[in-house]
């Protein structure tokens, strides 16, 4: 009983201290992790990019899956537009076999994504961001050269269906700053799976 309570507060502070990460308007610190073409990826690669569309990801979570084709389909619609989706994979594989290097590469080529799709091996950048689900979205535009936060939460507002979509959050939030606005809402609620990692 007594280690049930500890592991119980354990997971209260935990998931506290994760979820103290960035705000909009704070500038966001690169990073350089492993994409599934075998080379290490930064977000300094992006330097022509009007900005990010930097989305925790995974393999196994249900949310994500239900997700992936519009995941897809945003990296198609607004990487020409100066926004590219990069995906991000925070869980612990040995909680979550699932979710290893070689299982994200496999899931890349199955579903023949046409953005980064990187794995957070020591999970140092997601307790940065704060992201605390799978997908969770940070919406990254460049001012003054740096990356700035102007977008965090969901991607829309059904994850079951897609055609029953009655807002794009996130879509409407890139193309609110490609007409020089800025977006609103600019913090919804993430839907997904929660982040899994060693305590």
């Amino acid at each position: 009983m007594r280690k049930l309570f500890l592991t119980f507060i354990l997971g209260i502070f935990s998931a506290g201290l994760f979820a103290q990460g960035y705000q909009v308007g704070d500038v966001a610190t690169d990073f350089r992790l492993l994409n599934v073409d075998g080379n290490y990826v930064s977000m300094s690669d992006y330097h022509d990019a009007k900005g990010i569309i930097l989305i925790f990801s995974c393999n196994h979570c249900p949310y994500v899956v239900a997700y992936e084709d519009r995941m897809i389909e945003l990296h198609n619609e607004f990487a020409p537009k100066g926004f590219p989706v990069v995906a991000v994979n925070p869980n612990d594989s040995v909680l979550v076999p699932a979710d290893s290097y070689t299982k994200m590469i496999e899931r890349a080529e199955e579903k023949n994504f046409p953005f980064a799709y990187l794995l957070d091996a020591d999970q140092t950048v997601f307790p940065e961001y704060g992201a605390t689900r799978t997908p969770h979205v940070y919406l990254l535009e460049r001012v003054n050269g740096e990356l700035v936060v102007a977008y965090i939460g969901a991607i829309d507002d059904n994850y079951r269906d897609a055609s029953a979509v009655e807002e794009r959050y996130l879509a409407n939030a890139i193309n609110a700053l490609l007409n020089g606005e800025r977006p609103d809402p600019d913090f919804t609620r993430a839907i997904g799976c929660t982040i899994k990692y060693q305590n």
